[in-house]
């Protein structure tokens, strides 16, 4: 088990060259109050003077310390430290003659045998980052001591807790070390290292407060007594040590401390260690071999490899998914471009593929949220643009008295026998009119479907072309060219097709034909009917009488107005007696300039006449409805989408795979290059973590 603290350093080191927080490795953290004795516990466990040392504040940046042992009489080290195998080849080229030295991460491969060397490059690292002044920073200082004098451990080093802040030190000192403490304690991996003096009372203890707010259970928290020396006389710290004040899980451990003067001094850590066993001899002796810094040093090497061996399984799996994780992000990042021409050419098609494959419905990505692409355009033909034909009343607009009056305008100053044909047409082509703006709004939506396509291609399935910003703009200013190219040819065309239908009235057609034939046999009759109404009808003198109401009404146009409308309102309620199948009409929108008053009620012929046209009107447009309704969407798709989807490569190669753009479009996005890098970093350190675990041996967790 001996071996599962150097793996766990060695994961520490993977973690370190990328600096990742993600993965929350097993470790020791000190905490305690301000000259508490945090520093002074580290140097005995280390058994040098190495940190700096001084009242106030001291500790302003979180200090890593991995102690490796090494056999006193294996003189020659690895550059692998952390391999307990590897042990036996290597110190010969480092030319360490000391058999204990330190190395930063920040110095490399730099040794220091020198004790004072090492204190002093940790204060100028402290002042680099966090300042002269005291304030702190939370980037942690990285040191590993190779000693035989040391037990495998992993220790951090934190600021001491204050609460007033001194000198130039920022308002809320407090807060940024509360909170850079929290931040390696709220690890569940982490062992609490809690320290508190003896000559202070354990109640008030910061340390234990600020384990037990992320520990409450205090199944990670082991509290150390420090300066049990400098007790007031009469006053003995039994109580604390049996565990009888605060109870705490992983146990209470008493030491002592050299003082200032002793430091002042030069006194060695190994005298001191010297003194404090005669002291818990003399004062505690009955709890001696359960305190003292060489029972703390075993009693935390014990605890971080059990807690190790526990965290083991956990930290395999969670670096085994981060793995995958990166690799998947490293995928999406794509390859750094070597050969630009053959890589535009690739993104175009790609593009241009994944273009037609949406409108196809071929894609690679399925939209789930709502319509797109061929699915979208399918919409707007049959649903869209059919629903708003088949809404439109094949007589909206159009009263009978609109009717009557085109009839009896196409009759001019003789007065009609029968039904003139003209005022058919007139009324048809009016109709028919209609069914044009429907349809260019049609294009209009086929056209905005095409344009979101290019951004649904860009988001899903070209991820690859948010690697290249200024090809992606391109690429979406080709394609919208080309669309609004095509835009007024497919205008053209729907135009023509209602134009089409207007240019000539096809009364033959087979369908025309079969409505007129029902209506034949009524006709017949009505022209026998007139024929004998002639007589009667002459003295009549219908175009004297028109004209006469004419006359009467240009001499008061409101009145004439007036009477009009009165007229259409009596009108519009007799005619739902005889015309049952008749569609509710819209508001009059006359086709004269001039509005005919109707002062009187129709007659039964013009009635007939009227239900005639009306009739002849419906059969016919519902004819020519159908045929736009069938049309329109095929000449959309000839003009606009296919021939988008047949030209848009050739398009995109003829404007941008020119030697001359390659060199712009294929710029990377400046912060893609460096997430791929810090990508790829993160990736290799997980997977180097992943070999390093799979590594140990089963043996070595039991």
């Amino acid at each position: 088990m001996e071996a599962l603290i150097p793996v766990i350093n060695k994961l520490q080191d993977v973690f370190n060259t990328v600096g990742a927080d993600i993965i929350q490795l097993p470790q020791i953290a000190v905490v305690g109050t301000q000259s508490s004795g945090k520093s002074s516990v580290l140097e005995s466990l280390v058994g040098r003077d190495l940190l700096p040392r001084g009242t106030g504040i001291v500790t302003r940046r979180p200090l890593i310390l991995q102690l490796v042992h090494v056999d006193p009489e294996d003189r020659r080290k690895t550059n692998d430290e952390n391999d307990p195998n590897a042990w036996k080849n290597g110190r010969l080229y480092k030319g360490v003659d000391g058999e204990e030295w330190g190395k930063f991460l920040h110095t490399k491969n730099k040794i220091y045998t020198d004790f004072d060397e090492i204190r002093q490059e940790i204060e100028a690292e402290t002042e680099r980052v966090s300042g002269n002044n005291k304030g702190i920073s939370d980037e942690p200082i990285h040191l590993k001591i190779f000693s035989p004098h040391v037990v495998n451990l992993t220790l951090v080093d934190l600021p001491g807790i204050t609460k007033v802040p001194v000198g130039d030190q920022p308002k809320d000192i407090e807060i940024q070390i509360r909170e850079l403490i929290l931040k390696y304690i709220s690890n569940p991996n982490c062992i609490i290292l809690a320290v508190t003096a003896a000559n202070t009372d354990m109640a008030t203890s910061e340390a234990l407060k600020v384990a037990r707010e992320v520990d409450p259970d205090g199944r990670r928290t082991l509290a150390v007594v420090t300066k049990l020396d400098l007790m007031d006389a009469g006053t003995d710290a039994m109580d604390v040590l049996m565990g009888r004040v605060i109870p705490v899980k992983l146990g209470l451990i008493g030491v002592v401390n050299r003082s200032q003067l002793d430091i002042n001094n030069k006194k060695s850590v190994a005298d001191s260690i010297r003194d404090e066993h005669a002291f818990l001899q003399k004062k505690y002796p009955s709890l001696a071999n359960r305190n003292g810094t060489k029972y703390l040093a075993k009693t935390l090497n014990r605890l971080l490899m059990h807690h190790i061996r526990d965290c083991l399984p956990e930290l395999k799996t969670r670096i085994n998914v981060l793995a995958a994780q990166y690799q998947s992000l490293l995928s999406s990042y794509g390859e750094p471009v070597e050969d630009k021409s053959a890589t535009l050419l690739q993104l175009i098609t790609k593009f241009a593929a994944e273009y037609c494959n949406t409108i196809e419905g071929t894609a690679k990505y399925i939209e789930t949220a709502e319509l797109c692409g061929g699915a979208r355009i399918c919409y707007i033909f049959h649903e869209t643009f059919g629903r708003t034909l088949e809404s439109v009343d094949p007589l909206g607009g159009l009263t009978t008295i609109d009717v009557l009056t085109a009839i009896r305008n196409a009759t001019g100053p003789r007065p009609a026998l029968f039904v003139p044909e003209v005022s058919f047409e007139l009324l048809v082509k009016r109709q028919v009119k209609r069914l044009e703006e429907p349809s260019l709004r049609c294009v209009e939506l086929v056209h905005e479907e095409m344009q979101r396509i290019i951004q649904h291609c860009s988001n899903y399935s070209t991820q690859e072309l948010l690697r290249f910003p200024k090809l992606h703009d391109a690429i979406v200013e080709v394609v919208t060219s080309l669309l609004r190219k095509r835009l007024p040819v497919t205008n053209e065309m729907v135009h023509n097709l209602v134009a089409i239908e207007l240019a000539y009235i096809n009364t033959k057609h087979p369908d025309f034909a079969d409505a007129c034939g029902l209506m034949n046999n009524n006709i017949e009759e009505q022209r026998r009917n007139r024929m004998r109404e002639l007589p009667s009808a002459v003295p009549r003198d219908k175009a004297a009488g028109s004209q006469g109401d004419q006359e009467a009404g240009t001499g008061n146009w409101r009145g004439m107005l007036k009477k009009g409308e009165e007229a259409q309102a009596d009108d519009k309620s007799k005619q739902q007696g005889p015309l049952p199948a008749s569609p509710q009409k819209g508001h009059a929108v006359n086709l004269l300039d001039v509005p005919v008053p109707v002062a009187r009620k129709l007659s039964a012929r013009e009635q007939r006449d009227c239900e005639v046209i009306e009739r002849l009107i419906k059969s016919y447009f519902l004819i020519v409805r159908k045929n736009i309704q069938d049309s329109v969407p095929k000449a959309v798709m000839h003009f606009l989408v296919n021939h988008v989807k047949d030209s848009l490569q050739s398009e995109l190669v003829g404007q941008l795979y020119k030697p001359a753009l390659l060199d712009d479009l294929l710029t990377e996005s400046e912060d893609m290059a460096q997430r791929r890098n810090e990508a790829a970093d993160m990736l290799k350190a997980l997977q180097k973590a992943s070999q390093v675990i799979a590594e140990i041996r089963e043996t070595h967790l039991w």
